[in-house]
């Protein structure tokens, strides 16, 4: 079979469904670094009032996180921590967490899903808001880690002298984690 026979998927039947699924899913699993990658090059360019851009800001989170000796999985959630802001700009950190979810641990998926609410941490003050508001998560045993995170990889990623790793070099890590097996369910983690 080379293509299915119908255009409404009510015909489909469960050879159909195998097939298109092999398709499917060695056909994304060939390209997700590579439309990933492409995701986070749309984060160069306007510095939108900072001293330098979103990718650079990530590639420089990653690289702390990388010599810093952290878990691949979290190094990669550094990497990809805000690559919601193309496509989700008001919930970033949701979307970036949905995206990881399925590859990385739940400590990663919890930090990057949070960042948000923690980042605001250094700023919300300044717009009459609760700087502690990321407080009421503190009974998750994640808290900390994603406290750190913030300080660490996030808030202190802005520096354009900083010699952070290109993009490229990140590649084999983002290749094995992105290689895993998916685990279902864990995207409401």
């Amino acid at each position: 079979m080379e293509q299915i026979s119908w255009t409404e998927m009510r015909h489909g039947t469960q050879a159909d469904y195998e097939f298109l699924g092999t398709k499917f899913t060695n056909h994304v699993r060939a390209t997700l670094v590579d439309n990933l990658f492409t995701m986070m090059r749309v984060l160069e360019g306007p510095t939108l009032g900072y001293q330098c851009d979103r990718l650079s800001h990530s590639l420089q989170s990653a690289t702390r996180a990388y010599r810093n000796d952290e878990t691949p999985d979290m190094v990669v959630g550094a990497l990809f921590h805000d690559i919601g802001d193309v496509f989700a700009p008001e919930n970033h950190s949701q979307a970036a967490a949905a995206i990881l979810a399925p590859y990385v641990d739940e400590e990663t998926t919890w930090v990057v899903r949070h960042h948000g609410i923690f980042q605001g941490y250094y700023y919300f003050h300044h717009f009459g808001n609760d700087r502690e508001a990321r407080d009421r998560y503190q009974s998750s045993p994640y808290y900390d880690r994603c406290v750190d995170f913030c300080a660490s990889y996030d808030q202190n990623c802005f520096d354009p002298a900083y010699p952070a790793m290109n993009l490229e070099e990140f590649r084999p890590l983002a290749t094995e984690v992105f290689s895993r097996s998916p685990q279902m369910g864990l995207a409401g983690a």
